[in-house]
């Protein structure tokens, strides 16, 4: 075993993060890694924890605190049992510690902040898998972090039925 490797995922509860948290979960953490779920709400989200944390991001919450409902209302996320049989399952397998963080902003600017603020060593991310177009007009978050980023980027896409 060597270092132990620290690894964002970003997660916004779609399917295409949720199938970037299975992918790193199956393929890219080992034995005491660290996992950090990074979630990005839009700036004009008003959450009560917004007000202390807007500017740095929340403080890492771990997995235990993670999966409470409470926790998941102060912060505006979506309580999702799916995500949290994939961290658990994870947690208990390979050893990975689990921790979330919580940005407020543009999820392309946010997601470069948390690569160099957490000194995260690759960052996983689902891509939507939009079309030329309106990749052009809505911008596309994957491209801004792969070209950005700081660290390796993977990007998981989910085949369309």
């Amino acid at each position: 075993m060597g270092k132990a490797r620290t690894f964002g995922i970003g997660m916004d509860y779609s399917p295409t993060s949720k199938a970037s948290l299975r992918w790193a979960a199956e393929n890219l953490v080992e034995e005491g890694d660290r996992i950090i779920l990074i979630h990005v709400q839009p700036p004009q989200a008003d959450h009560s924890r917004k007000q202390l944390f807007e500017d740095t991001g929340s403080p890492l919450v771990p997995l235990e605190e993670f999966r409470e409902i409470n926790y998941s209302k102060q912060y505006g996320l979506t309580h999702d049992p799916e995500v949290h049989e994939i961290l658990d399952t994870v947690s208990k397998t390979k050893g990975a510690k689990v921790v979330a963080k919580i940005y407020w902003g543009d999820a392309r600017e946010k997601l470069i902040d948390a690569v160099d603020d957490l000194k995260l060593d690759s960052l996983v991310i689902g891509s939507r898998g939009l079309g030329a177009i309106k990749r052009v007009l809505l911008g596309s978050v994957s491209d801004y972090v792969v070209t950005n980023a700081s660290c390796p980027v993977t990007v998981v896409k989910v085949s369309k039925p």
